[in-house]
């Protein structure tokens, strides 16, 4: 199994890389591998590629099995035309089309809870309801749902969707805002999510799920990750910020 993922330099990427190592045969491909470790480098092949470039993609995906697509600006302060267009619009539809003509069977791809932002913050959103973004970057994250669902039922290519929270490590002592622990994905949830995403049969061709860990509150439900993925998370940010300590 041949697994291309995009953005394997990026803050996830890292993580999820070191992750998939032994267990898949990885094709990593970025605009450079400044932040992935050396023994990373030894057990993999990288590629530097720009996703805008469409015949690029078309060379990138062949003999693709199932693609991880993390590449993108994903800054909330991104700007359009300088940030966005070509990273996040160009790439991820040349990356899109060049798996659909390469027969990949399948795309996780990284979406982000900046689709639903605009929702007042005591709003627990769920995937069926309207999106709402709050910034361009937010914008561009749903431009790349509606890509997705249209290749997985007009053209074939099953397609996963990871609406990803506040993703990151978690420091003892760090303080978080309550928005961002509500929201807060640790990387063994992700890594576990995204796996779940490789391997779990689809009801249908499209699927849409929020990803955050099982924090106490929760910005946004993960009831379907649970019941279509089989997601088990095991951090909960409130817990590790010994806000709330179980009864013993």
């Amino acid at each position: 199994m041949r697994i291309l993922i995009t953005g394997s330099s990026g803050k996830i990427g890292t993580v999820l890389t070191t992750y998939l190592v032994s267990k898949y045969d990885l094709l990593l491909a970025d605009l450079h591998f400044d932040r992935l470790a050396s023994e990373i480098r030894q057990q993999t092949e990288q590629q530097i590629i720009n996703l805008a470039d469409p015949e690029a993609c078309l060379q990138l995906t062949s003999g693709i099995d199932l693609v991880i697509h993390l590449a993108g600006n994903p800054s909330p302060d991104a700007d359009f035309y300088e940030d966005l267009l070509d990273n996040n619009i160009k790439g991820s539809y040349n990356l899109f089309h060049a798996c659909q003509q390469n027969g990949v069977k399948r795309i996780v791809f990284a979406s982000s809870a900046q689709t639903m932002e605009a929702y007042p913050v005591d709003v627990q959103t769920t995937t069926a309801m309207q999106m709402r973004p709050k910034n361009m970057y937010g914008v561009s994250k749903a431009f790349l749902e509606s890509l997705a669902s249209y290749y997985a039922y007009e053209h074939g290519l099953e397609s996963i969707g990871l609406r990803i929270g506040a993703f990151d490590d978690f420091h003892p002592g760090e303080p978080m805002t309550t928005r961002d622990m509500s929201a807060y994905l640790s990387p063994r949830d992700l890594c576990h999510l995204v796996e779940k995403g490789l391997t779990a049969p689809l009801k249908e061709p499209f699927l849409l799920v929020n990803a955050i860990s099982n924090n106490r509150f929760k910005r946004l439900n993960i009831e379907d990750a649970i019941r279509e993925l089989g997601y088990e998370p095991q951090d909960d940010a409130f817990a590790l910020q010994q806000i709330f300590k179980d009864e013993e």
